[in-house]
């Protein structure tokens, strides 16, 4: 997956180019989230969003894109959408803390290592634009 992002602003909003593989990165991490039994305040915790915010991101990005295309998020999306990426590998620890790499590709078709590169690249694009 291509981890790097292109991100400019527009007034209080950041308009990010995303590849369709970043877009479903993000989709699965977010629906993953939202999908859990997890009522306002565990996702507040976990992604600084209660529902409506979260289901309002996964609508967004619902869908099978072909194609670059660009968003345009607030940054309390952005940290949204960080956040989603970072926590939904907690999720999979299993007991004894060992991360379940293989439960985690089975039900993101993404590596970890994917989700961290993308999270990374999101702050590094922010702070430069």
């Amino acid at each position: 997956m291509r981890t790097q992002l292109k991100v400019t602003r527009d007034g209080d909003v950041f308009v990010v180019r995303l590849a369709p593989r970043q877009v479903s990165a993000m989709y699965e991490a977010l629906s993953f989230l939202a999908g859990l039994d997890y009522g306002d305040t565990q996702l507040i915790l976990l992604v600084g969003a209660g529902r409506e915010a979260v289901d309002g991101l996964v609508g967004r990005l619902v869908g099978r894109h072909t194609e670059s295309r660009d968003f345009r998020f607030t940054i309390e999306e952005l940290h949204t959408v960080h956040s989603a990426l970072t926590a939904l590998p907690t999720r999979f620890v299993e007991r004894g803390g060992l991360f379940a790499q293989e439960p985690f590709h089975i039900r993101t078709g993404f590596y970890r290592e994917n989700f961290d590169a993308l999270a990374s690249a999101v702050v590094r694009a922010v702070a430069e634009a």
